[in-house]
């Protein structure tokens, strides 16, 4: 690979958590800061303030193991995926601009946040509400129905009916786990252990 150092033989570091996808900080390596993170796959920099190396946890123990490393399209920015140890910010925040570092799929955990809230603040128009307050059965049952529907269709030629009971399934299934106090990420925490 080949890097294009700055004129102060630098270059930018992103470090995304290799799971949550999070972006933890941004550091600076140099030659030997990138070569001391291949050889031991941890996350080393160049202190700009120190000038000198200092490996990611080297006082805290919250080191960043690393996973990948890539390189931009100018080359002149790394991407590095790390399993971080513990808070990656030195004030003790998960990231360097002090959000949470938690899994998030993207459109299913914005619908995960509006069924929490149309259970945590009912509305008498809401569908999902209305299932929180029929109660555990109900939700249940219809977690069934979809199941059902979903395997009769996934028999059948069309394409975008299997489609729609598909997402009729997985919509009830996000409310069942919401009833049963859980979230899609406890469901993925197995998958990944089962992996």
């Amino acid at each position: 690979m080949i890097i294009n150092f700055n004129t102060n033989s630098l270059v930018p570091a992103i470090i995304q958590d290799a799971e949550t996808n999070t972006v933890l900080m941004l550091g600076y390596m140099n030659e030997e800061a990138l070569q001391i993170t291949q050889n031991s796959k941890r996350v080393t920099f160049f202190s700009r303030s120190k000038n000198r190396l200092w490996t990611k946890g080297e006082e805290s123990g919250n080191f960043l193991n690393i996973k990948s490393l890539k390189v931009d399209c100018d080359g002149d920015t790394l991407l590095i995926k790390a399993i971080p140890e513990g808070p990656t910010c030195h004030k003790g925040t998960d990231t360097c601009w002090a959000e949470d570092n938690t899994q998030f799929f993207g459109f299913l955990s914005e619908l995960e946040q509006v069924i929490a809230n149309r259970k945590n603040n009912p509305s008498a128009s809401s569908y999902v509400s209305s299932l929180f307050e029929k109660g555990i059965n109900k939700i249940a049952q219809k977690v069934g129905e979809e199941a059902v529907e979903t395997v009769i269709e996934a028999k059948d030629q069309n394409d975008k009916l299997f489609l729609e009971e598909s997402a009729d399934l997985l919509f009830h299934y996000l409310i069942l786990l919401q009833a049963k106090g859980f979230c899609l990420s406890d469901v993925v925490s197995i998958l990944k252990s089962r992996h």
